[in-house]
C-alpha cells in the first residue's frame, strides 16, 4: 500500500514537471497569433489633435529646406550648410535666417514635394538674423504662409514649429510660448527686441522655419536655441513676426535694411556696470555725424573724463545699448529724437537726427 502511494506521488510530480517543461510550447501552439490581428476601433481624434493636424497640413507645403553650396555654376560644389525657410509671396521669395545663408556661395531650395530649385539671395539683414532668397521658378509654388501678429501674443498659448532638423524634412514640434520680450544678440552686433521664447523643440536645421499659432499664422521665425551641446534643451527663440513683416519688404525692395543710428561708439556695458552707470556711455563720436553736430562728447582718456551718458530717448529710459537701438529703430531713419544725457552729474536734453549708419561703419557697437 505504501509503495503504491509512493508511485502515485511520483507520477503526479512527473506530470507537473512535464507541464512546466512543455507549458511554453503549449501556449505557443494554443495562443499564437498566426494571422494579422483585428484592428481595434477608436473614437474621434481630440480637438487638440485635429487642430495640430490642420495646422501642419495647411502650412507644411509652404515650408522648404534651404541648402547652401560652396561653389557656383551648375555643379554648385559641396553643401556648406542647410536650414529651413518658407514661402513669403507669389513672386517666389523665401524667408530664412541670415546665418543660414551667410557661408554659402550659391543656394538651392527643396520644396515639400521633393523638387529642388536654384535660388539666389536678394537681401540680408544680419542685425535681425533674416534673409530673403528668390527661387528661379516663380509659377506653381506653394501658397505663402499666412502672416499673424506678435503684438498680442500671450505666454502659455500653443506654438508650432515646422522645419528640417538635422536634414529631416517636414518635422513638426509643438509647445507653448514660454516667454516674451526676450533680447537676442545677432551677428550684426546688435540685439533684436521682443524676441519670442518657446519650448517647442528647435534643433539645428530648424533655423529659418516658421513659428505658428493655433490658427496656422506666422508669429515668428525660429532662429536659435540655448544649449551648450547645440541640441534642443527646452529653450528656443524666434524673431517676432512684426519685425519680420517690417524687415522682409525692405530686403525685397533694396536688398538691405537701414540701420538707424546717431553716430556714436557705445562704451562697454561690462565697464559701465562696474562703474555703476545706468545708461549708455558715449565712448566716441563719429566726426560729422548727427551726434557730433548735436555736441555729444566721448571719453577723454587724457583728462580721465568719462563721456556723456545717454539715459533716455523721447523720455523713455535707456539702461543699456539695446534700449537705445530699440528706440532709434522705433523712431526710424529721417526722424529727430530728443535724447537725455548725463554730463558732469547734470541732465541735459539735445535733439539728434536719426540716420542710416549701416553703410558708414562696420564697427559692431556703433548706433
Amino acid at each position: 500500500m505504501k509503495d503504491r502511494a509512493t508511485r502515485i506521488v511520483m507520477v503526479i510530480v512527473a506530470v507537473l514537471l512535464a507541464l512546466l517543461v512543455f507549458q511554453p510550447y503549449v501556449n505557443t501552439y494554443l495562443f499564437s497569433a498566426r494571422e494579422p490581428r483585428p484592428v481595434a476601433a477608436r473614437g474621434d481624434l481630440s480637438d487638440y489633435e485635429k487642430s495640430t493636424i490642420n495646422v501642419f497640413e495647411a502650412v507644411a507645403p509652404s515650408v522648404v529646406q534651404v541648402v547652401g553650396l560652396s561653389g557656383r555654376g551648375p555643379a554648385g560644389g559641396d553643401p556648406s550648410g542647410s536650414g529651413t525657410g518658407f514661402v513669403w509671396d507669389a513672386a517666389g521669395h523665401v524667408v530664412t535666417n541670415d546665418h543660414v545663408v551667410a557661408n554659402g556661395s550659391s543656394f538651392v531650395v527643396r520644396l515639400a514635394s521633393g523638387e529642388v530649385l536654384p535660388a539666389e539671395v536678394v537681401g540680408q539683414a544680419p542685425n535681425y538674423d533674416l534673409a530673403v532668397l528668390r527661387v528661379e521658378r516663380q509659377g506653381g509654388l506653394p501658397p505663402p504662409v499666412p502672416v499673424g501678429s506678435s503684438a498680442d501674443l500671450k505666454v502659455g498659448q500653443t506654438a508650432y514649429a515646422i522645419g528640417n532638423p538635422f536634414g529631416l524634412d517636414q518635422s513638426l514640434t509643438t509647445g507653448i510660448i514660454s516667454a516674451l520680450k526676450r533680447r537676442l544678440p545677432t551677428s550684426g552686433g546688435r540685439e533684436v527686441a521682443d524676441v519670442i521664447q518657446t519650448d517647442a523643440a528647435i534643433n539645428p536645421g530648424n533655423s529659418g522655419g516658421p513659428l505658428l499659432d493655433s490658427a496656422g499664422r506666422l508669429i515668428g521665425v525660429n532662429t536659435a536655441i540655448f544649449s551648450p551641446s547645440g541640441t534642443n534643451a527646452g529653450i528656443g527663440f524666434a524673431i517676432p513676426v512684426d519685425v519680420v513683416n517690417r524687415v522682409v519688404p525692405e530686403l525685397i525692395r533694396s536688398g538691405r535694411v537701414p540701420t538707424p543710428g546717431i553716430g556714436i561708439l557705445a562704451g562697454d556695458e561690462t565697464l559701465a556696470a562696474q562703474l555703476g552707470v545706468n545708461g549708455v556711455i558715449v565712448a566716441d563720436v563719429v566726426p560729422g555725424s548727427p551726434a557730433d553736430r548735436a555736441g555729444l562728447r566721448g571719453v577723454d582718456a587724457r583728462a580721465g573724463v568719462i563721456g556723456d551718458i545717454i539715459v533716455a530717448v523721447e523720455d523713455a529710459p535707456v539702461k543699456q545699448l539695446s534700449d537705445l537701438t530699440d528706440r532709434l529703430e522705433r523712431s526710424g531713419v529721417g526722424q529727430t529724437v530728443s535724447i537725455t544725457i548725463l554730463r558732469n552729474d547734470r541732465r541735459e536734453t539735445v535733439d539728434v537726427a536719426v540716420v542710416d549708419v549701416g553703410e558708414q561703419t562696420s564697427r559692431m557697437r556703433r548706433p
